[in-house]
């Protein structure tokens, strides 16, 4: 899950190595999970392009805060980007409004265009902000903060186990492909392939329950009644409110700033 959300190496608060690493590690996983949430549903919000750059400027200061790669972090928004390309191309297309230009005949308006800007700095502030603020964080930590802010505790243990054992079953699948390669098999187009790899992909799967009901009477057996036990030393400090209170301060703002602006453009479409 590094690979995902970001280095796992990277010290959080609480542990010994914590103080002094940088201004992001140095924060509450907590304060960390409930600013990332404010800051997607503030962006969401928005409307105005003038302030969506805003959020994205902040997201780009966290990034830096955090001392998050810049090539790797660009690289992960790239294919974010690509998963919202084809939305993006066709949005000029089929928003009704002013023609902007003409494509092969076919129109691309106005509307189309502002709507399809907006997506990509929401969704590319969003993904940054997250980078940098869930991103760096060790997925265990991530799981102790979800569970001391009282997500339902299956969804944390379903984070907890994936994290652990994804290694595990990446590692299952190695050895049938493995296997299946000494053999002889190589993958083609045609029923033997489908068939081989369908049988591959069944074994996994027969082979991964296997071990997980191993994996259950394991912690049975040292004591487990369905819920885990949380060991960690999660408190908020000074640094926490005063984040908190200054991102809750600019978020308020840009919230009031597209408010004033829509009222203004209704009433001077209004008044005309």
């Amino acid at each position: 899950m590094s690979h995902v959300l970001g280095d796992a190496a990277t010290p959080e608060a609480g542990s010994p190595a914590a103080p002094g690493s940088n201004p992001v590690t140095a924060l509450d996983p907590r304060t960390r999970v409930l600013a990332a949430g404010a800051f997607a549903v503030v962006t969401v919000a928005l409307d105005s392009l003038p302030l969506l750059l805003i959020p994205l400027a902040l997201a780009a200061l966290a990034m830096l805060a955090a001392r998050l790669p810049a090539a790797t972090t660009l690289k992960r928004m790239a294919l974010m980007d690509g998963f919202i390309l084809l939305l993006l191309l066709l949005l000029p297309f089929t928003v009704p409004g002013e023609p902007a230009f003409h494509l092969f005949g076919w129109p691309a308006s106005w509307a189309g265009l502002e709507q399809a800007g907006a997506i990509a700095l929401k969704a590319n502030a969003i993904v940054l902000m997250l980078l940098a603020l869930v991103g760096s964080m060790d997925p265990t930590s991530l799981g102790h903060a979800l569970a001391r802010l009282r997500v339902p505790e299956n969804l944390v243990h379903l984070l907890l186990f994936t994290v652990r054992y994804i290694a595990v079953v990446d590692a299952e699948y190695r050895r049938l492909r493995w296997a299946m390669r000494l053999r002889g098999f190589q993958a083609h187009t045609d029923l033997h392939s489908f068939r081989s790899l369908g049988y591959l992909i069944g074994m996994l799967l027969v082979r991964a329950l296997e071990r997980s009901e191993r994996i259950l009477v394991a912690m049975k057996c040292r004591g487990f009644t369905g819920r885990l036990v949380l060991l960690d030393l999660l408190r908020f400090g000074r640094r926490d409110l005063l984040f908190g209170a200054a991102l809750g301060l600019v978020l308020a703002l840009l919230l009031a700033g597209d408010l004033a602006l829509r009222f203004g453009s209704g009433a001077h479409v209004g008044a005309a």
